[in-house]
This record gives C-alpha cells, structure tokens and sequence, in this order.
C-alpha cells in the first residue's frame, strides 16, 4: 500500500547543507546548497502572512539562509512541495478547517508548474488569501 502524503510528510529526515562540487540550476561550484525537508517547507509558508505571496525562489533564498546556505536545491523543493501541498489537501478533505492547513496557495499560482503534478484541481485554493 503506498504511502499517504501525510507519511511522507513525516520522513524523519533532517534538513542537509551540502557543498556543490559541480555547477547546479542557477548555483556554481562551492555554493552550499540546502536539502531541506517537507516539514522546513511547511514551516516557511506558516509564516508568510495572510495577503501575501512569495515566489519559489525568493522562499528557496530565505529559507537556505536559515540554514546559512547559499540556496535551496530547486529539484527536492518541488518534490517536498508537492508533498507539503497534497498533505494539506488531504487533511481538508478529511474534515480540517481550510484556516489550519498550511496556506500553500501563498506560494504557486495558477502559472506553477506544480498544478499539473498534484492529485486534486487546486484552482479553488488560489483565490484564498
């Protein structure tokens, strides 16, 4: 039986600062680059306040500087997103208040690329504030 998002979500892992040996995305050689976890993610987007938006990469900066790297790895952010994104889905539809959830819609919008990876049409999340 596959995993629920919410196991996902609760990995166990740690977030990793790793030097790059090799250029990566936007990053050059010895950059120190975050791998950070579904629940560092999670943690972010709480903090953004209602009304606002941030864009992946200005949450991948700050984030990455919590953890005194240069930058977020953009490929683990989207797969810990992703993970971030259908666990608050999920927890709606099993009955949590949409004020409870993590407001992943302060992050994407109706451009991201993710929507078209995520089990569920979230266009109905992207008008709340």
């Amino acid at each position: 039986m596959p995993k629920s998002w919410t196991e996902k979500y609760n990995n166990g892992k740690e977030a990793v600062v790793k030097t790059l040996e090799k250029k990566f995305s936007n990053m050059i050689t010895s950059d120190q680059m975050l791998i950070a976890t579904p629940k560092t993610i999670d943690h972010y987007i709480r903090q953004i306040p209602k009304g606002k938006k941030v864009n992946l990469k200005t949450m991948r900066k700050d984030v990455a500087l919590d953890f005194n790297a240069d930058n977020m790895c953009p490929l683990t952010t989207g797969f810990f997103l992703h993970i971030v994104i259908e666990k608050g889905h999920e927890e709606n539809e099993a009955g949590t208040s949409i004020d409870k959830i993590t407001p992943f819609w302060r992050v994407i919008d109706e451009k991201s690329p993710i929507l078209k990876k995520l089990s569920f049409d979230a266009k109905s999340y992207l008008n709340l504030q």
